[in-house]
C-alpha cells in the first residue's frame, strides 16, 4: 500500500544455522532495470558471512555497497557481508538489514533486504526460497503486481556536516490511501517534536522527511522517529512506521594524544627488540571507519646517534621499540622522538594528523669499572695510632654518579696479613680512605705495602671486564714515636705472710721500654699505695716495706693488697706506664678473739635465763675457731651469779644462776680463747642491761632505758652543752639590762654647760582646720603607769627644761595633767589658749605635743605675744647661749 521508495524491493527471507554451512545458492535475475542482483547466501558458525553480487547485465559501471546496521555487519567491495559479532537467537537484529548498490557514475541505486529468521528445516528452506523467488518474479515482471505488504521503510543515512544547501530532502513517505482522501503526515521523536528540535520536518500533504541542518555524528550518531498518516478528522488511517536516520561519519576530527609529552626509558646497551614505552592517541570520529583508524609513525629522532634509526613504532598500537644497537648513556644519555599519528589508516593524502614528543631517558648498567687515578699511592702514620687516615685513593667512573654502578668498594688483597688496615669509601667523593684499625708497631715492621681493588657495589655487566687500572698500591711508612715503659707481668703477684717488719725488701718490680732503637732510662716512682706500706728505688724498681704489712688492715681486701707504680722514661716527649703490684697476704694467729655483741638487755626474772653469745676473731681458720668460753676469777660475784655453757666452736650460751636481778648495768668479763698454733685469749666485757620487763618481754623501765640508749661520754656531752647554753643566755640578759641603764642616764640627765637650747628645733605643724576637730579623745587615753617626778638633784635638769628665771605674770592656767590622762591635757590647754588675750587670733584647733611630766616651763600660749615686751623680762637668754644673746640685748633690760 505504500511506496517507500521509487524502486521495487526484493525481499529475501533467510534462515541461519549457527552449527552447520547451508547450501549456497547462486540465483540471477535480469529484470527491465538498469541492473541484476545475484545473491550467494551462506551462514556459517562462527562468522556467519553472506555474498552479495551485483550482475551489470551489460550496462557497465562501478558500484558501491552499504550496509544499513554498519555496527553488527560489514560489507566488502566483492560484495561480502561479514557478521561483526556473533549471533544467537536473542541478538538477532530485528529490523531488516538493507543493502543498497550505487552506482558511482550517474548515483543511481538499488536496495535489497534481508530478514533473519529462525533456523528451520533444509526442506522448508528450500521451499521458502522457491516461493519468494516464484513471488519476486511474478510481481516484478507481471506488471509490478505486488501484494500488500507492511508500511517499512528502511534506514536512512545522513553524512554529518552537509554543506547543501537545507532544508534537504531525505525520503517521501506516501499512502495508498491518499488516493481517496486527504491525509496530513507527521514525525515524532527525539530530532522532531523532542529535544533536540527542530532538526527534521516533514511536509503534512506530500510527506516529504527534510533534514534543516547540519548534523554531528560524534553529538549524535543516529534518530530514531515515527511517521504517522491521519486525515483531516485526525483519524489514524496508518499504523505509525519507524524511521532510523543514522548520521554518516565523516573525517572531521583530527587524533589527539592523551599526553602531550611521554616519558620512557630503556637501560644502555639493550638489543635490538627491547620494548621501550606506548604511546596512545584517540579520534572522535568513527573507529569502526577509515575516518577513525589510526597510524603512527615516528617523525624525527634527536639527537642521530649512533644512527637516525634508533627506534622504531607499531603504526597500529603505538609501541616503541629499540631497531639498533649502540645505547650508551655515557655518550647519549637522552633521545627525543616526536610521534605523529594519522587518521584514515595513515593516508598521508586524506588523513588528518597529529604529533606528541616521546622523550627516551637511556638508564645507566654497570658497564664502567672504577679506575684508580694513579698506580701508587703514598702515606704516612706514627705507630700506635689507630682510627687515622693515611692516604685517600681517588678513582673515577663513568657511570651515572650516586648510583650503585658508580659507588665504589675497595678491598685490601695483599700486603696486610694482620688485618690492621681498612679502606671505607667517603659517600660524598667515592674516594678510598685507608684507614689504621690496629696499631703498628715501627719496632715490628717500618713499612706497609698494600694492594688495593676497587669495584662498583652491583657487579659489571656481562661482557665487561675489569680493567687493570682497577688495581692500586698504597705505600705506607711508619713514624717512630717514644712509647711508653710497660711492666710485665702487669698486675704482678706476689704471696707473703701479714706481719712483715719494716724495711724488709719484698720483689723488685720493673718496666722495659718498646722503643729498642732509643737509648733511654727509666725511673720509678709510688703512684697508689693506700695504707703507706710500700716504697720503690727510682733507679731499680726494688720494693721495700716502711710499716708492717697486715692482713685485717681495712685496705686489704679478700686477703688482697694492690699497690700502683709508675715507669717514666727521658725521651722527647717523656713517656710513662703505669704496673700494679699484687700482695697476697698470708694469715697469721695476731689477734685476739672478743665477744659479740658486747652489749644485751635482760629482764630481772628472765625466762629463759640465757643470753647467747658469739666469739669473733680478725684472724682466719685455723688461726680461728673453735674458741674456748670461761668466765674470769674476778669480781668474785661473777662466778657466784652467772655461768657460761659452750654450744659449738663459735658459740656459748650464758646463763643466770639465781632467779632474780635488780635493776642495772652488769659488766660480766669473760675469757675467750682461739685454736691458733700459739693460742691467743683474751677478757672481753659483755654489757649486760637489766630492766624491769612487762608481759611480752619489753623493758618498761625509762630510765634504764635512756641509760643503756646513751653512754657516759654522750651523757656528759650533752650536759656540758646545757650548762653552756645557760652562761651565754645569762651574760646576753645582764649586758642587755646595763645597756639600757647607760641609755637612760645619757638620755634624761645632761651637765648645765651642755644645754643644747641655743639649737633651733623644728616642730610639726600644729594648725589645723575645723574639720580636724572631730576626733576621739579617748583614743589618746593612758594607763596610769608613770610615776610623779622627783625631787631632781641641784644643777641637774632635763634637756628641755626651762632656764630658773623669774617668770612674769600671766594669766592662770591649769596645772599640767595627770600623765596617766592625755586627753584632759589637751582639754586643758585648749581652754587656756581660748582665754589667753595674747594668744594667735587663729580661730582653730592647736594641737600641742606631750613633753612629759613635771617640767618647771608653763603652758606655750603663756607666752606674751604682744608687739612690746614691756612686760616680759628677756634677761634670761643670756644663759642661754651666745646665739641668744643678741635678742636679750633687743628685748631685755631698760627702755633705753
Amino acid at each position: 500500500p505504500f511506496r517507500g521508495a521509487h524502486l521495487p524491493f526484493l525481499v529475501w527471507e533467510l534462515s541461519g544455522c549457527p552449527s552447520v554451512c547451508l547450501s549456497v545458492y547462486s540465483l540471477s535475475f535480469c529484470l527491465s532495470l538498469p541492473g541484476c542482483l545475484s545473491f550467494n547466501l551462506m551462514f556459517c558458525f562462527p562468522s556467519p558471512s553472506l555474498t552479495v553480487k551485483f550482475v551489470n547485465c551489460g550496462r557497465g559501471g562501478l558500484v558501491r555497497f552499504e550496509c544499513s546496521n554498519p555496527f553488527d555487519f560489514r560489507i566488502e567491495a566483492d560484495g561480502v557481508v561479514y557478521a561483526l559479532r556473533p549471533l544467537t537467537l536473542s541478538t538477532l537484529p530485528t529490523v531488516p538489514l538493507v543493502i543498497v548498490a550505487r552506482d558511482e557514475t550517474n548515483q543511481q541505486q538499488w536496495q535489497t533486504q534481508v530478514r533473519l529468521t529462525p533456523p528451520v528445516g533444509q526442506d522448508q528452506q528450500v521451499r521458502n526460497l522457491e516461493t519468494s523467488l516464484w513471488w519476486w518474479w511474478h510481481s516484478s515482471i507481471g506488471q509490478l503486481k505486488r501484494m500488500k505488504r507492511d508500511w517499512v521503510i528502511p534506514p536512512i543515512n545522513v553524512p554529518e556536516n552537509s554543506r547543501g544547501e537545507f532544508p534537504q530532502d531525505l525520503v517521501r513517505i506516501r499512502s495508498d490511501n491518499d488516493k481517496n482522501r486527504s491525509l496530513r503526515y507527521s514525525v515524532t521523536g527525539p530530532g522532531a517534536d523532542q529535544p533536540p528540535t527542530g532538526i527534521f520536518i516533514i511536509h503534512p500533504i506530500s510527506g516529504e522527511l527534510s533534514v534543516m541542518k547540519p548534523l554531528d555524528r560524534e553529538h549524535i550518531s543516529n534518530f530514531h522517529l515515527r511517521a504517522h498518516a491521519v486525515d483531516l478528522n485526525g483519524n489514524q488511517v496508518e499504523s505509525p512506521i519507524d524511521i532510523v536516520i543514522n548520521v554518516i561519519d565523516m573525517n572531521d576530527n583530527r587524533p589527539e594524544f592523551i599526553h602531550q609529552i611521554w616519558n620512557g626509558s630503556v637501560p644502555e646497551g639493550s638489543k635490538p627488540g627491547t620494548f621501550v614505552m606506548t604511546v596512545t592517541s584517540v579520534d572522535k570520529d568513527d573507529p569502526k571507519t577509515a575516518n577513525g583508524m589510526l597510524r603512527y609513525k615516528i617523525g624525527s629522532q634527536n639527537p642521530e646517534s649512533p644512527t637516525s634509526n634508533m627506534f622504531t613504532i607499531n603504526n597500529k598500537t603505538g609501541d616503541i621499540i629499540t631497531v639498533a644497537a649502540g645505547l650508551d648513556r655515557e655518550k647519549v644519555p637522552q633521545y627525543t622522538l616526536i610521534i605523529q599519528a594519522t587518521d584514515m589508516e595513515g593516508n598521508p593524502m586524506y588523513g588528518l594528523s597529529n604529533t606528541a614528543t616521546a622523550v627516551i631517558r637511556v638508564t645507566d648498567i654497570n658497564d664502567n669499572p672504577p679506575e684508580f687515578t694513579a698506580e701508587m699511592f703514598f702515606g704516612e702514620v706514627p705507630e700506635n695510632r689507630v682510627n687515622v687516615i693515611v692516604a685517600n685513593l681517588t678513582v673515577t667512573d663513568k657511570d651515572q654518579p650516586n648510583t650503585l654502578a658508580w659507588k665504589a668498594v675497595y678491598k685490601i688483597t695483599g700486603g696486610d696479613p694482620t688485618g690492621r688496615f681498612s679502606v671505607p669509601t667517603d659517600p660524598t667523593t667515592n674516594e678510598g680512605l685507608v684507614t689504621v684499625v690496629k696499631p703498628i708497631d715501627y719496632e715490628i715492621s717500618r713499612t706497609y705495602m698494600l694492594t688495593v681493588v676497587a669495584v662498583n657495589e652491583v657487579s659489571l655487566a656481562r661482557g665487561i671486564h675489569s680493567p687493570r687500572q682497577s688495581t692500586a698500591t698504597v705505600s705506607i711508612r711508619v713514624i717512630d714515636v717514644n712509647e711508653s715503659p710497660y711492666f710485665d707481668p702487669n698486675p704482678k703477684l706476689i704471696k707473703l705472710e701479714e706481719g712483715m717488719l719494716a724495711e724488709s725488701t719484698l720483689t723488685t718490680f720493673t718496666a722495659q721500654d718498646p722503643d729498642r732503637f732509643m737509648q733511654q732510662s727509666i725511673r720509678y716512682t709510688r703512684l697508689s699505695d693506700p695504707a703507706n706500706w710500700l716504697r720503690i728505688d727510682a733507679n731499680t724498681g726494688r720494693i721495700t716495706t716502711i710499716a708492717v704489712l697486715d692482713r685485717e688492715s681495712p685496705y686489704v681486701k679478700d686477703n688482697m693488697y694492690s699497690a700502683t707504680f709508675l715507669a717514666s722514661d727521658n725521651g722527647v716527649p717523656p713517656a710513662s706506664g703505669t704496673g700494679t703490684l699484687q700482695i697476697s697476704l698470708l694469715d697469721i694467729n695476731d689477734n685476739a678473739p672478743h665477744v659479740y655483741p658486747q652489749e644485751t638487755e635482760m629482764c630481772k626474772k628472765p625466762e629463759p635465763n640465757g643470753i647467747n653469745i658469739t666469739a669473733l676473731d680478725g684472724d682466719l681458720n685455723p688461726n680461728a675457731g673453735p674458741f674456748a668460753f670461761e668466765l674470769a676469777n674476778r669480781p668474785s660475784d661473777v662466778r657466784r651469779n652467772w655461768t657460761i655453757t659452750r654450744l659449738s666452736g663459735d658459740y656459748a650460751l650464758l646463763s643466770l644462776k639465781i632467779g632474780f636481778l635488780e635493776s642495772g648495768i652488769y659488766e660480766i668479763p669473760i675469757i675467750i680463747t682461739d685454736s691458733g698454733n700459739l693460742p691467743m685469749s683474751n677478757t672481753s666485757y659483755l654489757r649486760v642491761k637489766v630492766c624491769q620487763c612487762d608481759h611480752n618481754g619489753d623493758c618498761t623501765d625509762q630510765q634504764h632505758i635512756i641509760a643503756a640508749g646513751l653512754g657516759t661520754g654522750a651523757i656528759i656531752a650533752i650536759l656540758l652543752c646545757i650548762i653552756i647554753l645557760l652562761i651565754l643566755v645569762l651574760l646576753f640578759v645582764v649586758w642587755m639590762k646595763r645597756r639600757d641603764k647607760e641609755r637612760q642616764a645619757k638620755q634624761l640627765l645632761i651637765d648645765p654647760e651642755d644645754d643644747v637650747r641655743d639649737n633651733i628645733l623644728k616642730y610639726d605643724e600644729e594648725g589645723g582646720g575645723e574639720e580636724d576637730q572631730d576626733y576621739d579623745l579617748s583614743q589618746l587615753q593612758q594607763p596610769d603607769t608613770i610615776e610623779p617626778d622627783t625631787i631632781k638633784p641641784v644643777g641637774i635638769r632635763r634637756m628641755d627644761e626651762r632656764p630658773l628665771h623669774p617668770e612674769p605674770q600671766y594669766p592662770i592656767r591649769s596645772a599640767a595633767p595627770h600623765p596617766g590622762d592625755i586627753g584632759d591635757f589637751i582639754n586643758e590647754g585648749l581652754k587656756a589658749a581660748d582665754n589667753d588675750p595674747t594668744a594667735p587670733p587663729y580661730d582653730s584647733l592647736l594641737v600641742f605635743d606631750y613633753e612629759g611630766s613635771g617640767s618647771t616651763a608653763g603652758s606655750l600660749s603663756s607666752l606674751n605675744s604682744s608687739s612690746s615686751g614691756g612686760d616680759q623680762d628677756y634677761d634670761y637668754l643670756n644663759d642661754w647661749g651666745p646665739r641668744f644673746r643678741k635678742l636679750a640685748d633687743m628685748y631685755g633690760g631698760s627702755d633705753d
